[in-house]
């Protein structure tokens, strides 16, 4: 037997084929001049049973991997606006593709990575300054609105979580028709609780696309996996239920 970091903190006994059978589960990281948390996004898949591949954002392949996922920073420095510069490497252009096909990637954008995923139009919606035009940092209660997204199916509708929050840029906007569209297909993946740190409309933390396959929210899951290292409730470890999540998906197939 081993054991594995699975949710809920504590390690989880796991017989040895399936832990070699999430270790087989590929998570693309990716990075761009300027990414901060692509070390943290790759120790959390690590922690919870996967394989992390670091992907370069002038790659112009995938690297075979499972799923991927886009971290925070500050791509290219933010300059002209956020995420705007990144969506146009060479990598977007096959996450683009593979998000859409037949195939359905797995796409889960964190903070910058979320920016672009809305610059890229894999997901609606634009991200813009903070109301208060400060950069924040603080552990946030998200709820989860949605749990049937690749990257939420761990958790239960409904179920509070606290990850940390830490953005300039966190203020998600979109029209009055989108956001009633997001919300009458339940495509509203995260809320914020008890405070709105952003201004974000309607207390929106993260949206996924119409297949549930493509995720962004601008708190960081990455943060919250490793007891003692994340925020104090529930031993810090909500984030983790994100990537087992999407390796669960992977090594079980079709839900």
């Amino acid at each position: 037997m081993t054991e594995l970091p699975l949710i809920g903190g504590a390690p989880v006994a796991v017989d040895a084929a399936s832990a070699r059978e999430l270790a087989g589960a590929k998570i693309g990281v990716v990075t761009f001049p300027g990414t901060l948390d692509d070390r943290d996004a790759a120790r959390a898949v690590r922690l919870a049973g996967g394989t992390a591949v670091a992907l370069w954002h002038a790659d112009t392949h995938l690297a075979d991997v499972d799923a991927v996922v886009i971290p925070g920073g500050f791509s290219y420095g933010d300059y002209l606006r956020a995420g705007a510069i990144s969506r146009f490497a060479p990598l977007m252009s096959r996450i683009i593709d593979a998000a859409n096909s037949d195939a359905k990637l797995p796409v889960l954008g964190i903070c910058n990575g979320f920016q672009i995923l809305t610059e890229s139009h894999l997901l609606p919606g634009s991200m813009i300054k903070n109301d208060h035009l400060k950069f924040l940092c603080r552990d946030q209660v998200l709820r989860v609105e949605n749990n049937k997204t690749v990257w939420t199916s761990d958790y239960e509708a409904g179920e509070e979580i606290t990850v940390p929050l830490k953005n300039q840029d966190g203020q998600y906007i979109a029209d009055d028709k989108t956001l009633d569209a997001l919300e009458a297909e339940g495509r509203v993946v995260f809320r914020y609780v008890g405070w709105n740190p952003n201004g974000s409309r309607r207390d929106i933390a993260g949206i996924s696309n119409a297949a549930g396959n493509v995720v962004g929210l601008m708190p960081h899951p990455e943060h919250a996996v490793e007891p003692g290292f994340g925020p104090e409730s529930n031993a810090g470890t909500d984030g983790l239920g994100f990537f087992t999540s999407v390796l669960n998906k992977i090594v079980g197939g079709a839900q």
